[in-house]
């Protein structure tokens, strides 16, 4: 009962933090000059990203390598298919030049770094697969090269307009508040949501990898959920977007990357085939800028990742981890 009512609080703490969230970085970055592309790219994603931080860490020191892997590849892919899906049934999401032909990109080139390394032992016949500390230097090494990245484009950006969102003014200290007190709802919630979730699916008898791959994944990403469909909502999609293209770089580069350095993360079986849906979900994203209206995820586009997303839920049921 008690994991129980941990779940639903933890919930509502991902919603209200969501919100205070878009609000402050908002504000912040209507402040500063900065654009809301460069805000959902680096505060919201690595806010939101907090959740995949905490339970692959904590995965990685107590031993459940499967856990720690299902989670970040169940999150990316429900970041595209569930949530920008969502995101995107609401409202049509414009998404800019430079996200569709450098920000998406970079997300495909870690889900192909990713499934390179998985499925290299297999590939040289040595059998199963891990993600260990040389490799996740190597991911560490491109998370720097994605913040040198950000940083030039903050250079270039920085003194646009907002041209979709009207932003409330907040004095800086309320701007920052707001910020704080979202990312530590964001912390919170998404712990004990993520802590309930796998208690009731504990009992139900499901495998580690299972959980990290489903309740895990949709648990951590609740809070790219929220915020996105949040931020799709009051009109601001380059928040709805570089949250999740952001969130997607951040898991592997970062979340990956400090997990294995700390202790190295078995791919467990099914990973590679699910790594080939993640690279599929990213492929799909980027080709979308190209049908139909040139740069925008169209509300049928989105309603078809909710589909997508559906069939790979039922295919892990009916496949069994």
């Amino acid at each position: 009962m008690w994991e129980l009512a941990l779940l639903v609080v933890g919930v509502g703490l991902l919603v209200k933090g969501a919100d205070w969230l878009v609000e402050g970085s908002s504000a912040l970055a209507k402040r500063l000059g900065v654009s809301s592309l460069v805000i959902g790219l680096t505060v919201v994603a690595f806010g939101t990203s907090t959740p995949e931080l905490v339970v692959n860490v904590v995965s990685a020191l107590a031993g459940k390598g499967d856990v720690a892997f299902g989670n970040i590849v169940g999150s990316n892919i429900a970041n595209i298919l569930l949530i920008l899906g969502a995101s995107g049934v609401l409202m049509a999401i414009r998404v800019q030049h430079s996200t569709t032909w450098k920000e998406v990109p970079f997300s495909l080139l870690a889900a192909l770094a990713l499934l390179s390394f998985a499925a290299r032992p297999y590939l040289n016949g040595e059998g199963p697969a891990q993600i260990g500390r040389a490799e996740g230097f190597v991911f560490l090494l491109f998370f720097c090269i994605f913040l040198y990245y950000v940083f030039e484009m903050t250079r270039t950006v920085k003194g646009q307009e907002f041209e979709s969102l009207e932003v409330h003014k907040l004095s800086l200290a309320k701007s920052a508040g707001f910020v704080v007190l979202g990312l530590a709802a964001l912390y919170f919630g998404g712990r004990w949501t993520v802590d309930g979730a796998v208690f009731i699916a504990t009992l139900a008898g499901i495998s580690e990898y299972v959980i990290g791959l489903t309740i895990v994944a949709v648990g951590t990403s609740l809070p790219e959920l929220f915020t996105s469909v949040l931020a799709a909502w009051r009109g601001d999609s380059d928040l709805a977007v570089g949250n999740v293209v952001g969130s997607n770089i951040f898991n592997v580069f970062l979340v990956l990357g400090t997990t294995s350095v700390i202790a190295p993360v078995s791919v467990p079986k099914g990973g590679i085939a699910d790594l080939f849906a993640l690279v599929a979900a990213t492929l799909a994203l980027f080709l979308c800028m190209f049908v139909g209206k040139k740069h925008e995820l169209e509300r049928w586009q989105a309603g078809s990742f909710l589909v997508l997303y559906a069939v790979f839920v039922a295919w892990l049921v009916v496949r069994g981890g």
